[in-house]
């Protein structure tokens, strides 16, 4: 039984709870202008749950020392949208420029995954500028703090809409045509899915990459964040990069107003110095 209503509206003083706990553990700035939305996205697992109130929900969640309610609660409170080669210019930047640079190993980090279009689509491309036998050559790392949206896109098994703007012949060099319960579906083909490690991450926490990155893909997921997670942030990849490494952020993204080493190249496009 209910203890409240269904359609309880998410008190001010719940609101904070929650955005406060959004912000300590993965950064995610949540403005007072945002309730609604925190009110129509939880308002399900509230449901689900059978719990009585936001403050019960909220209390679940912290007591849960798996941590499993609380990846639940931020995959609810992000927006897991993305395509394949979304942002065609990067993908064209990365074979025509970066990657003839880079003798022996190409490494690269996709940090914020989601459901995976975006990492595919740097293996497709890389593939296609350099050939099947350089497979061995390429190393990207995967990450996104969402288990539900890793899990996606670990599988690399999406509907044929999804690949309506690759090109026509990239299809039958890089995916699988499913069959019987899967008709309709495309899957990567093996050789592809061996070249990216899939992790989840959150990009408030320190890493330190084996070897450091030729490139960073870590686009619209800064507009999460509030300057100063944002700063941390750019200057903690500023780190993982090598000499010449290039980040590529969002379209709708900029450093401009953020201390950071990098070299300005072109919109969305930055480079750490040599």
């Amino acid at each position: 039984m209910r203890l409240r209503p269904a359609n309880e509206i998410l008190s001010p003083a719940e609101f904070a709870r929650i955005a406060d706990l959004a912000w300590r553990t993965c950064g995610i700035d949540l403005k007072n202008g945002k309730r609604e939305l925190v009110q129509a996205r939880l308002g399900k697992k509230i449901r689900q749950g059978n719990f009585g109130s936001f403050e019960h929900y909220y209390e679940h969640v912290v007591a849960d020392t798996t941590g499993e309610e609380l990846t639940g609660l931020l995959d609810a409170l992000t927006t897991n949208f993305t395509s394949f080669l979304r942002e065609a210019a990067h993908f064209d930047l990365l074979r025509k420029t970066i990657v003839p640079g880079i003798k022996g190993e190409i490494r690269i980090w996709s940090a914020a995954c989601s459901t995976g279009e975006e990492p595919w689509s740097i293996a497709f491309s890389l593939v296609e500028e350099l050939g099947l036998s350089a497979a061995d050559r390429i190393q990207i790392m995967a990450s996104d703090i969402s288990s539900r949206a890793l899990a996606i896109a670990e599988r690399g098994a999406y509907e044929a809409e999804c690949f309506r703007d690759l090109p026509k012949d990239w299809p039958s060099k890089y995916l699988l045509r499913g069959s019987d319960r899967w008709e309709g579906w495309f899957r990567v083909k093996p050789f592809i899915r061996r070249m990216i490690e899939f992790r989840r991450f959150n990009l408030m926490e320190t890493f330190h990459p084996l070897r450091p990155f030729h490139v960073i893909f870590c686009r619209n997921v800064m507009i999460y964040f509030d300057k100063d997670t944002q700063e941390q942030l750019v200057n903690r990849f500023a780190c993982c990069l090598e000499p010449g490494g290039y980040l590529l952020t969002g379209h709708s993204e900029s450093l401009t107003r953020l201390e950071h080493p990098f070299q300005y190249v072109s919109p969305s496009v930055y480079r750490r110095p040599l």
